[in-house]
């Protein structure tokens, strides 16, 4: 036993860069699961400022000067959190209670149409699973309705929190791309002076992380502001919410655009009926989804690096499980990062490790 660890050792912790690599990830990820939720704020600033630092160093590209690229991109994304909090949030609140208050008429609905397929499909639907499927997309619609009517009363920490969020999340966001190169330096001071396994892993993960949250962060406004344009025309109920919930689904590689179907199809059906109004709701999201598939994703990510799609899916469920919705949305950095560290991982060939020798007597 100890001599397999030791051959381990020495395989893959032989290089001291290497050791106070895995140190630097133990140490950080201990670090955000004890105190993630604490400074939450910092983090939140933190990716908030990496995603805006592309914007700025394309300023700088195209000749502007670099305080003025810093001013020019933080009065954007102030401009864009103002417009979402006093535009584009309370009408999703207003819209999601509506649909809360409308939530009985359709339980009463959705009871008649179950009801139905037993008779019509008596080979494959039994009234038993109906009344099971109906008994818990009632009890779930009760919760929901339970959590809406008693946010108000217990929200008063929540919206302090909220507010102080949006005090300090742009003050750090400003300093955060002000003083970039300070910081940076002042960690790189930490760091040994030769570190060439660490720079290849930082500008491999700089470079696509950068690539794929920028990406994703525009992928999102564009497949969310065209649904919202499309269900609008079409007269679909609920239009911001449903947007809402388009955009943010495709955070979730394969899986977060059929869950979303589900209440796209659902409001679609009580609002429409079965009809030609319906079938077109249907057919337009379809192609929001297509084109969103096979033209914008091709072009947004075309510097990163595919992973595998059960890798992927792997990486949603387990940093979705340790750190909830932000998980989820970093998953495929996440996982980026540990290919790109298995990659650049210095291995040595356990051909040249020291052998043991026992003495003769």
């Amino acid at each position: 036993m100890i001599r397999t660890l030791r051959g381990l050792a020495h395989k893959y912790f032989s290089d001291e860069e290497a050791v106070i690599l895995f140190l630097i990830l133990v140490t950080g990820t201990v670090f955000v699961i004890w105190f993630g939720a604490m400074l939450a704020p910092a983090i939140a600033s933190l990716i908030v400022a990496f995603i805006l630092q592309g914007l700025v160093t394309k300023l700088n590209r195209l000749g502007v000067p670099e305080t003025l690229s810093i001013l020019t991109v933080f009065l954007v994304f102030l401009g864009v959190l103002v417009g979402f909090l006093f535009g584009l949030l309370p009408l999703i609140w207003t819209q999601l209670s509506n649909l809360a208050g409308e939530a009985p008429r359709i339980i009463r609905e959705l009871q008649s149409y179950l009801e139905l397929l037993p008779e019509q499909y008596p080979h494959l639907i039994s009234g038993q699973a109906v009344a099971q499927v109906y008994s818990q997309v009632s009890t779930e619609v009760g919760h929901l309705t339970q959590w809406l009517v008693s946010f108000s009363l217990s929200s008063i920490p929540d919206l302090v929190a909220l507010l102080i969020y949006m005090v300090l999340v742009p003050i750090l966001v400003f300093f955060f791309l002000k003083d970039r190169e300070v910081l940076l330096g002042s960690i790189a001071r930490l760091l040994p002076p030769q570190r060439p396994m660490m720079l290849q892993i930082w500008h491999e993960v700089n470079l696509q992380c950068a690539n794929y949250v920028r990406g994703k962060a525009l992928e999102i406004l564009i497949v969310g502001g065209a649904t919202y344009i499309a269900f609008k025309l079409l007269g679909m109920p609920y239009a911001a919410l449903l947007a809402l919930l388009v955009g943010l689904s495709v955070v979730i590689p394969y899986i977060g655009a059929a869950v979303v179907t589900i209440p796209v199809a659902v409001i679609a059906l009580f609002a429409f009926g079965w009809g030609s109004h319906f079938i077109w709701v249907m057919v337009v999201y379809g192609v929001i989804q297509a084109l969103d598939g096979n033209v914008l994703v091709p072009i947004l990510f075309s510097e990163v690096n595919n992973l595998h799609p059960v890798a992927i899916i792997v990486a949603v469920l387990f940093f979705g499980g340790i750190w909830g919705l932000w998980g989820v949305f970093f998953a495929i950095p996440l996982a980026t990062m540990l290919k790109a560290v298995f990659a650049a991982w210095p291995v040595k060939d356990s051909a040249s490790a020291p052998v043991e020798t026992t003495q003769v007597k």
